[in-house]
């Protein structure tokens, strides 16, 4: 009985891991394909941009199927999550938000909406985006922003939304556990 949980708990954190590296193939992809759109590249294609980003880590990663989801989603709904974004960060318009941190909030936002993991999860995932490519004080950004999406939203319960910068290495892994569950 106790090696099955082990066992499970394990997989949790796989998947949770893989997960994650999936959701930074998405920022590398919508980045670039954001970059290249400015540029004025008509052969910029998301499709392409996702399946070049994901080639090397195609074994890691496993579920390929999340990327495209993810990233199409967050495309697709592009202008909905920036008129969203908007009122939430009203000193920062949407185009001047750097290019990371407006990717990783269009992400986090997508996620927090769709409901396809717990808010949470949603939360500190795009926190911990903004820790490892956005600047300084990007994790603080987006995790205000994203916050205050949670409330105002109505895409919680209130009171309901924690500070995901401040939290534990034990409740991050609890809240990537809670993701792989929900996913079984």
């Amino acid at each position: 009985m106790q090696k099955d949980s082990q066992v499970r708990q394990e997989k949790c954190l796989i998947m949770a891991s893989n997960r994650h590296l999936g959701r930074i193939i998405v920022l590398q992809s919508l980045y670039e394909y954001e970059f290249r759109l400015q540029a004025g590249d008509a052969t910029a294609d998301a499709d392409t941009i996702v399946a070049k980003n994901i080639e090397p880590y195609a074994k890691a990663l496993g579920d390929t199927e999340f990327v495209f989801e993810l990233t199409h989603g967050v495309i697709e709904n592009i202008r909905k999550l920036d008129e969203e974004l908007r009122p939430l960060a009203p000193e920062w318009p949407i185009d001047t938000i750097a290019a990371i941190d407006r990717n990783v909030l269009r992400i986090g936002l997508y996620e927090l909406e769709t409901r396809v993991v717990p808010p949470k999860v949603a939360i500190n995932e795009a926190v911990e985006l903004a820790k490892a490519f956005g600047s300084d004080n990007s994790s603080k950004f987006v995790n205000g922003v994203l916050g205050t999406a949670f409330r105002q939203l109505g895409l919680g319960e209130e009171g309901n939304s924690e500070d995901a910068s401040e939290k534990s290495e034990e409740k991050s892994a609890k809240a990537k556990s809670e993701e792989a569950d929900s996913k079984e």
